[in-house]
């Protein structure tokens, strides 16, 4: 015993050696909770606890798995695998197991994951004949599982009118009747959705007495890991089984409570000692993860919450870099940084690419990163999502660009057909598919011919179809006179895709938004980046080459290379890294705008931000731009507030003093870029450092030859292949590792000569 309970320090021993009574383990970042939880059920069995009496409740079964091993290399495997230990829902799925009999299920019955539960709720709005865009099964979904993770029952839900009018002014008023025909199909098919895992365990504790009691002398001991994530459903169990005994132990950290927005209620862990007066408190105090200077600017970060548990968190670590603090002129530049950055730390300090996170507050800030990346030819892997190029509503308005290019393009023309819905079904597709084969022609012609032919489509639907065929050959025609921003706005506001997704109003349609938002972004550092290139235009056509190139290099990514991490902050929970980026760090957007209205929702951003800082081991920089472009505008940016709340004296700050490339115009909504002035001072934007270089100056650019390398601000890493002209005038044909050729005129390129 004495063995494992010396790796722990004084803090860390005291709650692991309380035996009885309700204790709250307050966790700093890093500071070994995990280890307390483990080595604390360890103890309680080698004390002579039944391991069926101890009941271990975790939000992952990762961390489930990591716990019970940890446990059998003390007590041994036979008596560990007697635990009950697991995730809420696959503990109270084997409790509703045993009980089913009682609510009137089979002790088989099934559970729906969330892809059954939208399959059978579109079901059920296509059989009482509902408006698909009013009705949306996924919202549909969102909306039971919210009510059921607030106990609220159908029968609840129908005598509750302020509920009913929220869903009669959304404009859903047979939401009601579409709950009601799911429950009532889920209990008819003897199956439970995973709300119904908790639902339903709060409804058999309730009704029945004699099972309450039965559950409550089973669980003796009771253990929750990661506490401020619980919902009100869970919270209510927990109390329930901990109510005989009270031998209950919650760990967590206020500090990282970020999921709000999943029905988690910080409350259940800020109350814990008004719900248990007699409950002990400890802290878990000391960080071993970061150093001094990321643990202090953290700790300065987080004390500007109000509603909070005391805790002062420190660390015997290095003292270690000040955080940097990066100002770009734009978000296209901040992009660039990153990837330098990331470029040079790996060379100077010898670092794998799986060093390095880089972290943000929304999916749809990835694609600037991605790019700057590749560029750089530095591996990445995007978690809890898809490439930026990969994203079904990135895809979609793809697919809308390439028909306008080359309408015989069948794949494309099938993937918006019906996209936005305009009621054509796969029925009517199929024989338009039908007719083209057998004539040999394409698609696009069959919609040509449509009035002309007799494929059996009603009148209706051949409306549609020619109202779909003249809305491409309109952006056809209004292509041949706009540059490529310009024709994707048009196609934006055309097909509404926006205004259907605002009305959605969930997470994922505002993330959607939001990506549909950086592929305008994209496209502005296209053609920004396409101003040195000899004879182009930035038109749709060169775009959609350009986008094509990088498809292809998501596919040649080696699996087996280590990577660099981006993902969202809230993935980025329990995971740490030696080297974090935290980029867009700007009022309404990091605050988000949607959670500053109230001080509730500020705090939780202020949380998450602590979260992100605490993911560092030896380094974090913390990027801003000072423009932002959005919606065809370029805007001008505010740091975000939490940069001001990180003391001075644990920070540097470097401030960009480029000046734009580009402007808006006032006449239109869409960009209108400034080509640069005929200087030749431009000075290339970083160094690669352990490369021979030459910089390119106000002259020199003369010198570069064939066999040259360069590496390019925009395409990345070139050979020169050809050069033609003198002084002034020189140009060079470059061919690029990730871009392909380009002839680029030098006086306006930004690159640096290395070999």
């Amino acid at each position: 015993m004495e063995d494992y309970l010396s790796q722990l320090n004084e803090s860390q021993k005291l709650p692991t050696i309380h035996k009885n009574g309700p204790i709250m383990v307050i966790a700093g970042a890093g500071s070994g909770k995990t280890r307390v939880l483990t080595y604390r059920i360890a103890y309680l069995m080698e004390m002579g606890v039944d391991p069926f009496s101890i009941l271990a409740l975790t939000f992952t079964n990762k961390a489930a798995r990591e716990m019970k091993s940890r446990i059998s290399l003390i007590v041994g495997e036979e008596k560990s695998k007697n635990l009950w230990m697991g995730t809420f829902h696959s503990i109270f799925a084997r409790i509703l197991r045993s009980e089913a009999e009682l609510l009137g299920y089979s002790s088989n019955f099934t559970i729906y994951d969330t892809q059954d539960s939208e399959r059978l709720i579109a079901t059920i709005i296509k059989e009482l004949k509902l408006d698909k865009d009013l009705y949306k099964y996924r919202n549909i979904r969102n909306r039971i599982s919210s009510l059921k993770n607030n106990l609220v029952t159908i029968k609840a839900y129908l005598s509750n009118q302020e509920l009913i009018q929220q869903d009669n002014e959304a404009r859903r008023p047979m939401f009601g009747k579409v709950y009601q025909t799911y429950v009532n199909r889920c209990f008819k098919a003897s199956a439970m959705d995973f709300d119904d895992l908790m639902l339903k365990t709060n409804e058999l504790l309730n009704r029945f007495p004699e099972v309450l009691a039965k559950y409550q002398e089973r669980f003796k001991y009771i253990h929750v890991d990661e506490y401020q994530d619980t919902n009100h459903s869970q919270y209510l169990i927990i109390k329930a089984l901990a109510d005989r005994y009270e031998n209950l132990c919650v760990v967590g950290d206020d500090a990282q409570s970020i999921y709000g927005f999943r029905g988690a209620n910080i409350e259940n862990i800020l109350s814990f000692q008004k719900d248990y007066l007699n409950s002990t408190v400890y802290r878990l105090e000391q960080n071993y993860r970061s150093t001094q200077n990321i643990v202090n600017a953290a700790n300065s970060v987080i004390k500007n919450n109000i509603n909070k548990l005391d805790k002062n968190v420190w660390t015997e670590n290095e003292e270690g870099d000040k955080i940097q603090i990066n100002e770009s002129i734009t978000d296209s530049e901040e992009g660039r940084y990153v990837a330098s950055s990331i470029f040079e730390n790996k060379n100077n300090l010898r670092l794998d690419n799986d060093s390095f996170a880089v972290l943000y507050r929304t999916n749809a800030q990835s694609r600037s990163i991605e790019d700057a990346l590749r560029r750089k030819n530095i591996s990445y892997q995007i978690y809890g999502g898809l490439s930026f190029y990969q994203r079904k509503e990135i895809k979609d308005i793809l697919a809308y660009l390439r028909v306008i290019i080359n309408p015989s393009d069948e794949e494309s023309i099938k993937r918006i057909l019906n996209y936005p819905t305009r009621g054509i079904g796969q029925t009517t597709v199929d024989k338009l598919l039908i007719y083209s084969n057998e004539n040999n022609i394409s698609l696009f012609k069959t919609l040509e011919l449509l009035e002309n032919i007799d494929i059996n489509i009603n009148n209706g639907t051949k409306t549609k179809l020619i109202d779909f065929l003249n809305l491409i050959k309109s952006f056809q025609l209004r292509n041949k006179s706009l540059n490529a921003l310009e024709i994707i706005d048009e196609v934006l506001k055309r097909i509404g895709v926006i205004n259907l997704l605002k009305a959605e109003g969930t997470p994922e349609s505002v993330s959607r938004i939001e990506n549909i938002e950086e592929l305008l972004n994209a496209v502005k550092d296209f053609i920004e980046g396409q101003e040195d290139v000899i004879n182009s235009e930035g038109s749709l056509n060169e775009f959609l080459e350009d986008v094509a190139l990088i498809s292809e290099l998501d596919k040649d990514i080696n699996e087996t290379q280590k990577k660099v991490s981006l993902m969202t902050i809230h993935l980025a929970k329990g995971l740490e890294f030696s080297h974090v980026y935290i980029v867009g760090l700007e009022e309404d957007l990091f605050p988000s705008a949607l959670s500053s209205s109230t001080r509730s929702d500020l705090e939780e951003e202020r949380r998450l931000f602590y979260v992100a800082l605490t993911r560092a081991e030896k380094k974090i920089t913390l990027t801003h731009a000072k423009t932002r472009y959005r919606w065809g505008k370029l805007n001008d940016c505010e740091p975000s507030r939490f940069i001001k709340e990180i003391e001075n004296k644990y920070t540097n700050h470097n401030f960009s003093k480029t000046k734009s490339l580009f402007q808006t115009s006032s006449a239109s909504n869409s960009l209108r870029f400034k080509k640069p002035e005929k200087k030749s001072n431009l000075k290339p934007l970083g160094k690669t450092r352990n490369v021979n270089q030459k910089s390119i100056g106000n002259s020199d650019y003369t010198d570069l030859k064939i066999g040259d390398f360069i590496i390019h601000n925009r395409f990345g890493k070139g050979v020169v292949m050809e050069t033609e002209g003198l002084g002034y005038d020189k140009k060079a044909e470059v061919k690029f590792d990730t871009s392909g050729v380009k002839k680029i005129l030098l006086k306006f390129a930004k690159y640096e000569i290395v070999s």
